[in-house]
């Protein structure tokens, strides 16, 4: 009980404020539809160029200085997944000390134009994104997914509960009903969005209407809160650490990370690694997606990768043909994960050529 108290009081006594070193201003070009935040940091110019590299990357599908505007692709629908994206606002969010949380509102037209909100959670002692799955201990994440869940499920069963007792129902409460009768209340940390506060944490779970049944759908998006409190018992060494305030970090997963390093020992690119799909069968093969660029020319190029233990197997597609119906592989890489380094070979598709492959986490 003394080592809980002692923990809470250290986060106290830190204050919650963002550091005051940290600064954030509006990507040029700003417009009411271009919004985007850009982070200023002279105490850690390292963490400041990680910080923006991956919110302009990841949202942008742009790397920084490279061109004259960032919002070309998202202003014009011409991102890889071919959509409009809108950036509204952005706001920075009172976290404990080592956290930087920001949120991002905007709208995305693809089949239908939709509004969203998500937000980036980075620790500011190494300029990471803070994956959810990093923040609990590995046996404690289906225990809190199952927390989460059962909030989720309880707040649609007290509004079902509310509809199911109106005496004079309107037109379209039958089919209210049915809306949150047929609502999946299960989450999972691989795709729900969350949030840093002052004291709690923040889970923003899907809601239950498609787009079409939004209309229907007065609960909108589940934020579940729970405090750092209740959260103690489950929460990994790594996240400890950082919410007390120390400047101790632990190894932490590979997605979301970025990587710097060279191809052939003479051509310098980086990596951001995405999206990582946890194998859910005994194979023990988990994939992910990363993007990469070669520091000269700054072009995006797509990687679809797999993860055995430490080995991984990564596909660099050159383009899509219509006579064969699939996709022509440009490169393939095999490289052995040895603790923050990836050291492997890059292979011609078409020459067979070998080239050596070594990265480093930034």
């Amino acid at each position: 009980m003394k080592k809980k108290i002692l923990f809470f009081l250290l986060i106290s006594g830190l204050g919650f404020s963002q550091q005051k070193n940290v600064k954030i201003s509006n990507l040029p070009p700003k417009t009411e539809d271009s919004t985007f935040p850009v982070i200023s940091y002279a105490e850690n110019p390292l963490v400041e160029s990680k910080i923006n590299t991956f919110l302009q990357v990841d949202q942008l599908e742009y790397v920084p200085n490279s061109g004259t505007n960032p919002f070309k692709l998202v202003s014009t629908g011409t991102t890889s997944y071919s959509n409009y994206v809108y950036f509204y606002d952005w706001k920075k969010l009172e976290t404990p000390k080592n956290i930087l949380t920001i949120g991002l509102d905007g709208e995305a037209s693809g089949a239908y134009p939709e509004s969203f909100s998500d937000w980036k959670n980075f620790d500011l002692r190494t300029g990471n994104l803070i994956n959810a799955q990093d923040l609990f201990q590995t046996n404690a994440v289906k225990t809190v997914e199952n927390l989460i869940g059962q909030r989720i499920k309880k707040r649609v069963n007290d509004f079902l509960k509310e509809l199911k007792s109106e005496k004079n129902k309107a037109e379209d409460t039958e089919d209210q009903i049915a809306l949150y009768e047929g609502c999946s209340t299960e989450a999972y940390l691989d795709d729900i969005r969350y949030y840093f506060g002052k004291d709690k944490l923040t889970f923003v779970a899907g809601r239950c209407s498609n787009h079409a049944m939004r209309a229907l759908d007065d609960l909108d998006s589940h934020e579940i809160e729970f405090s750092y409190k209740e959260l103690d018992k489950y929460w990994s060494p790594y996240i400890k650490n950082l919410l007390s305030g120390s400047e101790k970090t632990d190894q932490t997963s590979f997605r979301n990370k970025l990587y710097k390093g060279k191809i052939d020992g003479k051509y310098p690119i980086t990596v951001l690694i995405k999206r990582l799909y946890p194998n859910n069968d005994r194979s023990g093969i988990s994939s992910f997606n990363a993007e990469y660029w070669y520091d000269k020319n700054k072009k995006l190029i797509q990687w679809d990768g797999t993860m055995k233990g430490n080995h991984i197997s990564i596909i660099e597609n050159d383009h899509y043909s219509e006579e064969s119906s699939q996709w022509i592989p440009r490169a393939l890489i095999e490289a052995e994960m040895k603790g923050d380094k990836m050291i492997g070979t890059w292979q011609d598709y078409k020459t067979k050529k070998y080239l050596t492959l070594e990265l480093e986490a930034l």
